[in-house]
């Protein structure tokens, strides 16, 4: 703050100005040195955790809750929340076929350009923002803010993608960043790939709490841009994690006999949108279909690189 006194003003202004703020300073000295006082002579010093409430609800008690610096609380719930039985469509590849009649598009964050975005949701169609959350891609914008200590081993079949160390604060920063681009990209939520370091050969001794913890963070931070967030794979974490998240994306669940990791979402009135690969399933995907109907999956046939040159959807299948 600074006070600006006209030099015709008197002296007395200027020393009753000082006067006040040497006050309220000391004011403040007081409650904090009363709070830390406290807590020694009732041994609660051993608890950071104890301290640190202590002190932020004397400040909030004293001093008002500071603003969030996002503007937004999770606790608002005003992001996109798709419902049960949302459509969608999944590109990640090749110029986007905004042709579809779907609720939901499923599009890079990186490659899409501000205008396919609000032309699809001019159309009344959804956009969510996929990036990897996970690994290092040596082609996108941001690749060289990370730090080569950061950047751990290949990926299994994908040889231009590195796994990522998850518990590095610089790491999270950089996807704080992306998320912010999302923001500003007009994205209603994102996709974040790549979640599953600790159970792969990383490069890094990763435990699953630690999973855990970084895809808390990754929804914690999504909500608070107003972003809806998608859980990617990670099956075995859906228990922990369906509360956090909004939807999950899946791949392969019905080739590899795993959708019934993905109940709990539906369980909770939330949608699986769901990705088969499987050439089988392109000759005859009856049995496929009637599964995933049943379980009230959104399931799409698609090429493993996503780009468009083929699309089956279960919903539209005709089995009489």
């Amino acid at each position: 703050m600074v006070l600006h006194i006209r030099r015709q003003e008197p002296f007395i202004v200027t020393l009753f100005y000082h006067r006040k703020i040497l006050c309220l300073n000391l004011s403040r000295f007081l409650l904090f040195f009363s709070i830390f006082f406290s807590l020694y002579t009732s041994n609660t010093f051993a608890s950071e955790e104890t301290t640190r409430n202590a002190v932020q609800n004397a400040f909030i008690a004293n001093y008002g809750r500071p603003a969030d610096p996002e503007g937004l609380t999770s606790t608002d719930r005003n992001w996109y929340q798709p419902e049960i039985n949302t459509t969608w469509q999944w590109q990640l590849s090749g110029d986007i076929n905004i042709a579809y009649q779907v609720d939901m598009y499923d599009i890079d964050l990186f490659d899409t350009r501000i205008e396919t975005i609000a032309s699809l949701q001019n159309a009344g169609i959804r956009v969510i923002c996929y990036f990897s959350a996970g690994s290092w891609e040596g082609w996108r914008g941001d690749a060289t803010r990370f730090d080569k200590q950061d950047i751990g081993k290949t990926l299994d079949g994908w040889p231009d993608e590195r796994w990522l160390n998850i518990t590095s604060g610089s790491v999270r920063e950089i996807m704080l960043a992306r998320l912010d681009l999302a923001r500003q990209k007009g994205c209603d939520g994102v996709e974040p790939d790549n979640v599953t370091a600790y159970k792969g050969n990383s490069g890094f001794a990763l435990t699953a709490q630690e999973q855990l913890d970084y895809n808390r963070f990754l929804a914690k931070s999504a909500h608070k841009r107003g972003l809806a967030i998608g859980l990617k794979n990670d099956l075995g974490q859906v228990i922990d994690l369906v509360d956090h998240f909004d939807f999950a994306v899946n791949e392969q669940c019905h080739q590899y006999n795993e959708c019934d990791l993905l109940q709990p979402f539906i369980d909770a009135g939330k949608p699986v949108f769901n990705a088969e690969y499987a050439d089988r399933y392109l000759a005859d995907s009856r049995v496929l279909c009637s599964d995933t109907l049943n379980r009230q999956f959104r399931t799409l046939i698609l090429p493993v690189n996503l780009d468009d040159s083929f699309r089956i959807s279960c919903e539209d299948r005709n089995f009489e």
